[in-house]
């Protein structure tokens, strides 16, 4: 597909990305899911080191450098400093509690969704040259004065993402700059900019997430999720 081999050409292209085994961000998270949860701080100045190929990513310093936290399918953990499993969520997914108690109230949900969320972000838009995603380009939206072009992705069960269908939005530069999707009984959109190039692969270092009205367009507040990659190494 033309405007998939355009996305993937300006995000680094397919050789860089499949010479790559690890990666290692330096970020901070936050927004009205994680204080309404009562998790305001615990994401702030963390890193994440993951794996492009496989669905694994672990979190150091959250709750300010106190815990450590895992994400991969088959179990989530929180653990000490020094690698002692303290908890452990087997078999996790998004059906946990979306109103009362907040979705994000438990530190194992948190760092579920978390994972989820940057492994994601980190690996799309190559993850949708995957073989067993489903991808169409939809008609062009119009965003201010600029046009965005689109694709539905449909993605299988065993890819762990917040929602199996999204549409994604890319600029004249085919950078992207939006996705939408379902989430916790909402229709929300994940806003991104601020691009950089870390090792040839380039990240937008800025992302929002904030609820969609009927027509598409996004409310400003709240802002439900926001985050900030202060720098990216990719190996």
């Amino acid at each position: 597909m033309a405007l998939l081999d355009d996305v993937i050409d300006a995000s680094g292209g397919m050789a860089r990305w499949n010479s790559l085994s690890r990666f290692t961000l330096h970020l901070s998270v936050g927004g009205t899911l994680f204080s309404n949860a009562g998790h305001a701080g615990e994401f702030k100045d963390v890193t994440a080191e993951g794996s492009p190929r496989t669905q694994s990513v672990r979190f150091t310093g959250i709750t300010g450098g106190e815990y450590s936290g895992s994400f991969q399918p088959e179990a989530v953990t929180i653990e000490s400093p020094d690698g002692e499993v303290l908890r452990t969520w087997r078999n996790p997914n998004l059906a946990f509690p979306e109103a009362s108690p907040p979705a994000l109230a438990d530190e194992l949900h948190l760092v579920f969704f978390c994972g989820v969320t940057i492994w994601n972000y980190l690996t799309n838009p190559f993850l949708l040259a995957h073989e067993d995603v489903v991808v169409e380009e939809l008609p062009p939206w119009q965003e201010g004065s600029e046009t965005w072009r689109r694709l539905r992705a449909r993605f299988p069960s065993h890819i762990i993402t917040l929602a199996p269908e999204q549409i994604f939005y890319f600029d004249e530069s085919a950078l992207q700059r939006r996705t939408d999707h379902d989430l916790f009984g909402m229709k929300i959109a994940h806003s991104s900019w601020a691009h950089d190039s870390f090792g040839g692969i380039v990240v937008p270092t800025l992302r929002r997430i904030q609820t969609l009205r009927p027509d598409g367009t996004v409310v400003a507040r709240p802002v439900l999720m926001d985050v900030e990659i202060f720098d990216a190494v990719f190996e």
